[in-house]
């Protein structure tokens, strides 16, 4: 939404790792020149490591887009709780060798056989195992026997192994590692961005999406936005993609620090209550939960009941039938822009029902309030614009949630 309203060719702060995005401050620059002093021993083991959201997966993506496919077979491995009989199972399947119903040991042997072919072909492999810190003591120690893997002299797999900090200081610490250990070559720890780097990465982002100043940017924001994600790149992103999408909801033509406060309370709210719009029922995208309750205090009763075991909703316990409970999928975009219309028409009457009794100075006994003495009056004007207030917050909330969900998918676009 706001790419197109601001006129990007694309959204800047996604967080999906985008190599076209890579940024190389001066932390990034250390492990690619490390990843290529460590390729070109083509053995052992090469670690990252960063802090949750310090650029891991955007360096390796940058990483494939320099390597050459006819000299290099690269598998990657994204991690569970892996043992070692699993782990080698998935390390099988990731360079697309047919282990089903083989046990460990004729995996072992149908990796081994492949590693091979590929290097009387000519081609180095190298296996990418991410969020290492999840792995058990077991899977690593497999790590470190398939690395003994050989044709002749010639080592047949070189691992890149990326973890949190923990995965660190296991591998520091771990008094079973030290074979491991001395079979690493290389190893960095991303640093996260400093407050003059992530106003350069703000700006190399904006800027490759063809961003002219439009929206500008209030001094003292990004600063701002140091202070409240450490320079960790992910949480800029998160932050940024929220401000935007808030200038082109609000159409603002700059992006300042009081929407700053507003992202920052709302995401705030949203972790505390830990829900989510992926699965609504209808009454939270219906007209009534827009127009006059509050669609987050819906969400927020509806999450404690349930965390208490209580059924949603008033009355007695009733089981709910799979049908009322409906995916935002379901709905078609058709059906929430009238649902939005409506909800803006009755909030458009009410503010101008509001302004003209507060421009004409009307009295209670002027507008048919049936006797109610001015005071009260002056108290159910701030009620109602108390609500409206309430309302503009919650709606511009449900927006925002949506919007995200459905450009989180390329197969959503369409709505």
């Amino acid at each position: 939404m706001y790419d197109s309203y601001y006129g990007f060719t694309g959204r800047p702060f996604q967080l999906t790792p985008d190599p076209e995005f890579y940024f190389e401050s001066a932390s990034h620059k250390k492990a690619m020149s490390y990843l290529g002093y460590g390729l070109n021993q083509g053995e052992g083991f090469i670690v990252i490591t960063g802090e949750v959201g310090a650029g891991k997966s955007t360096l390796v993506a940058h990483l494939m887009e320099r390597i050459d496919p006819e000299a290099l077979t690269v598998a990657q491995v994204v991690t569970s709780a892996l043992d070692g009989e699993e782990l080698i199972h998935v390390v099988a399947q990731s360079f697309g060798i047919a282990v089903d119903g083989k046990d460990k040991a004729g995996a072992l042997g149908a990796i081994e056989q492949f590693l091979q072919e590929e290097a009387r072909a000519g081609r180095r492999c190298l296996l990418i195992v991410d969020e290492c810190q999840n792995l058990e003591f077991t899977a690593l120690e497999e790590l470190r026997m398939l690395s003994n893997f050989q044709l002749g002299s010639h080592p047949l797999l070189q691992s890149l192994l990326l973890g949190q900090p923990e995965f660190r200081r296991t591998l520091a610490h771990h008094p079973n590692l030290d074979q491991l250990r001395q079979r690493i070559i290389a190893s960095h720890h991303l640093e996260a961005l400093d407050a003059e780097e992530l106003e350069d990465y703000v700006h190399h982002r904006l800027a490759h999406v063809g961003w002219e100043q439009q929206p500008s940017l209030e001094a003292g924001l990004l600063t701002a936005l140091y202070d409240a994600t450490d320079g960790i790149p992910r949480r800029v992103n998160q932050i940024m993609n929220r401000l935007l999408l808030l200038g082109a909801i609000e159409e603002r033509d700059e992006i300042g620090l009081s929407m700053l406060d507003a992202v920052l309370e709302e995401m705030s709210q949203d972790q505390s209550r830990g829900g989510s719009l992926r699965q609504v029922s209808p009454e939270i995208v219906s007209q009534d939960t827009l127009g006059e309750a509050s669609a987050e205090r819906l969400l927020d009763e509806r999450g404690e009941e349930q965390a208490e075991g209580k059924p949603a909703g008033d009355g007695p316990a009733e089981p709910v039938d799979a049908e009322t409970e409906i995916a935002i999928e379901s709905i078609p975009a058709s059906e929430v822009a009238a649902m939005m219309a409506q909800r803006d028409a009755r909030a458009a009457e009410l503010e101008a029902a509001i302004g003209e009794l507060q421009a004409a100075g009307a009295r209670p006994d002027e507008v048919h309030l049936h006797g109610p003495s001015e005071d009260e009056f002056n108290e159910a004007l701030e009620r109602i614009e108390a609500r409206l207030e309430e309302q503009e917050r919650s709606f511009r909330h449900v927006m925002t949630m949506l919007i995200e969900w459905l450009e989180d998918d390329k197969s959503r676009e369409a709505a």
